[in-house]
C-alpha cells in the first residue's frame, strides 16, 4: 500500500503548500513543527498533546524531566523510539513542575505522519493541557490546523486520500458495521480496487497516446474494447455497493407519524429500549419533534418522533404539527402508525397520502386489543406489520421489515469494498460515464483521439479518490472537516 500512497502523494511534495481558507491563503510547510491537543477538551482520565515535525525531540528535551530527575532532561537525552517514559513537564523558564506525564517519542518514518512525532499524556484537565500546549508553542512549534496531522500523512505518502478520509469515518462511526466499513477503507481495501481499475485505464491511455503520437511505428496491439469492458465491470461493482456503504456511514432518517394517541412515542421507546418519550393516555402529549438514534442491525437509524398530525386551534399544537410535516418531508422513510383497535379516521387517510411517495411501513399498533381497523387498501404495496408497543409483540418483525426496506433486498458481496463516501460515489459515476463513452466510441470506430479524451477524464476522476489528481481546493474541503489534533 505504501507504493500506491507514495505515488498518490507525489504531486503534493511541494513546500510550502498553499491552501485557501475563507478567502485567505494559508501556507502549509512540512518543515516546521506543529502541535495540538489531540483529545477532547474537558475533564477526563488523560489528555494528549501531540507534536509532529523536525523539532519534536528538542522540544521534549527542553520540557520533559524523567522521573528520576527534578529538572528538564539533558540536551543529549536520546529516548528509544516508540517507548513510554514517566516523568514531569517542567517550565524551563521558572523550573516549576506543570504536570506528571507519560511521554512517547516516535522517530520518523515509522509514525502516523512519517515525521518525528511526540505525544505527551497529561492528566485530562483543561488547565494542564493548555499549559503543556503553551510550552510547546513557546519553544517554536506552531498550532496545527484542523486535520493537518492527517494532511501531512497524506502529503508524505503514509496514506492515500481515500485512506485519509477513512480516518475521519473511523472517528465518526456510529455502529460496528459503520466502523468495519471505515477500517476496511483505512486499510486500503477500496484504494486497491480503485488503483487496479485506474492502472488498466492508464494502460489503455498509454496505448492510445502512442498510437496518436507515433502512427508510423509498430505498436503492440491492445484490445481496447475488452480493456474498457473490464473497467466498466469493476466500476459498476463498486458503485453497486455505494448506497449500502453510505447508509452505514451516514445513517437513515425515519419519521414516526400518525394521528394523536396511536402510540408513536410508545413505539419510539420500544425501539430505543428505554423510556425516552413521555407517554400518557391523553392525545396530544407530544407537541414537538424528538430525535434519537438507534443501532438497527448495524444501521444508524435516526428516528424522529413527531406530534400527532391533526387539525387544531391551539397555537402550540399547530406549530408541532408543522414541525411533524417538515420532519416527514426530510425523512428517508416513514413509519405510519395506525391504532388497530379503532376504525380508520379521516386523519389516518390524510396522513397516509402524505407518505405515499416515500419508502414506508404501516405499523398496526395496539394489536393486544380487539382489532377494528381495516387497512387492506390503506397504502397498496406497502408492507404492514402488526405490533403491540405495550407488550413488545411484533417488534422484531418491524425491525426486520425496516432493514429490508432500507436495503430493498440488495446485498453486496463481502469481497467487494463498500463505497461509503458521497465524493467517492460521484467520482466513480463520473469515471464510469467516461469509460462507457470511450467504449461506445471504440465500438463505433471513432478516431482514437476522441477515445483518449474520455479515458483521460476517467483516469483523472479515479485519481481524485486516491489523491493522484486532487486539487488544493479539494484537499481544503476534506481536511477542514477534521478536528484539531488529528
Amino acid at each position: 500500500m505504501d507504493g500506491i500512497a507514495a505515488h498518490a502523494s507525489a504531486l503534493w511534495r511541494i513546500t510550502p503548500l498553499c491552501i485557501i481558507r475563507n478567502g485567505i491563503p494559508l501556507m502549509y510547510s512540512l518543515d516546521d513543527t506543529i502541535t495540538a491537543i489531540s483529545s477532547p477538551i474537558g475533564e477526563g482520565g488523560i489528555g494528549i498533546v501531540k507534536m509532529s515535525g523536525p523539532d519534536v525531540l528538542p522540544i521534549l528535551r527542553a520540557i520533559f524531566a524523567p522521573a528520576a530527575a527534578q529538572t528538564p532532561a539533558d540536551p543529549a537525552w536520546e529516548p528509544v523510539s516508540h517507548h513510554l517514559y514517566h516523568g514531569h513537564i517542567v517550565d524551563p523558564e521558572t523550573q516549576h513542575m506543570v504536570d506528571e506525564v507519560l511521554v512517547s517519542y516516535m522517530k520518523a518514518p515509522h509514525t502516523y505522519t512519517r515525521q518525528d512525532v511526540g505525544e505527551i499524556n497529561c492528566h485530562g484537565g483543561i488547565v494542564p493541557l493548555r499549559r503543556v500546549l503553551e510550552l510547546t508553542l513557546r519553544l517554536g512549534a506552531r498550532p496545527a490546523s484542523p486535520g493537518e496531522m492527517t494532511l501531512r500523512a497524506f502529503l508524505l505518502g503514509r496514506l492515500d486520500l481515500a485512506q485519509a478520509e477513512a480516518v475521519l469515518d473511523v472517528v465518526r462511526a456510529k455502529t460496528e458495521a459503520g466502523l468495519r466499513v471505515a477500517v476496511e477503507q483505512l486499510n486500503g481495501h477500496l484504494s486497491r480496487q480503485i488503483h487496479a481499475a485506474r492502472v488498466g485505464l492508464v494502460e489503455v491511455l498509454a496505448y492510445l497516446e502512442a498510437a496518436i503520437d507515433f502512427p508510423e511505428d509498430e505498436i503492440p496491439e491492445l484490445d481496447v474494447g475488452q480493456a474498457l469492458s473490464r473497467a466498466t465491470e469493476a466500476l459498476e461493482a463498486l458503485i453497486a455497493g455505494a448506497d449500502q456503504g453510505l447508509i452505514y456511514r451516514q445513517g437513515i432518517r425515519g419519521a414516526i407519524v400518525g394521528r394523536p394517541n396511536v402510540g408513536k412515542s410508545s413505539l419510539l421507546n420500544r425501539l430505543l429500549r428505554t423510556s425516552r418519550a413521555i407517554v400518557t393516555p391523553f392525545p396530544g402529549t407530544t407537541r414537538d419533534t424528538l430525535e434519537e438514534t438507534i443501532n438497527l442491525q448495524g444501521i444508524p437509524l435516526i428516528l424522529v418522533d413527531t406530534a400527532g398530525i391533526a387539525d387544531s386551534t391551539d397555537l402550540v399544537e399547530r406549530l408541532g404539527v408543522e414541525r411533524s410535516r417538515q420532519a416527514l418531508a426530510s425523512a428517508d422513510l416513514a413509519l405510519l402508525v395506525i391504532d388497530a383497535s379503532e376504525r380508520l379516521f379521516d386523519s389516518d387517510l390524510q396522513i397516509a397520502s402524505l407518505v405515499s411517495n416515500k419508502r414506508a411501513v404501516v405499523v398496526l399498533n395496539k394489536t393486544d386489543l380487539p382489532e377494528l381497523a381495516k387497512t387492506d387498501d390503506l397504502l397498496p404495496g406497502v408492507q404492514q406489520v402488526r405490533i403491540s408497543a405495550l407488550t413488545g409483540e411484533g417488534l422484531a418483525d418491524l425491525e426486520r421489515s425496516i432493514v429490508e426496506l432500507i436495503f430493498s433486498g440488495g446485498v453486496v458481496a463481502s469481497d467487494t469494498p463498500l463505497v461509503a463516501n458521497p465524493r467517492h460515489k460521484q467520482a466513480l459515476l463520473e469515471a464510469l460515464g467516461h469509460v462507457k463513452g470511450a467504449k461506445h466510441a471504440a465500438d463505433a470506430g471513432s478516431p482514437i483521439d476522441l477515445l483518449a479524451i474520455d479515458v483521460t477524464a476517467a483516469v483523472d476522476a479515479l485519481g481524485e479518490i486516491t489523491g493522484e489528481t486532487a486539487t488544493e481546493d479539494l484537499l481544503e474541503v476534506i481536511f477542514s472537516e477534521f478536528c484539531v489534533g488529528k
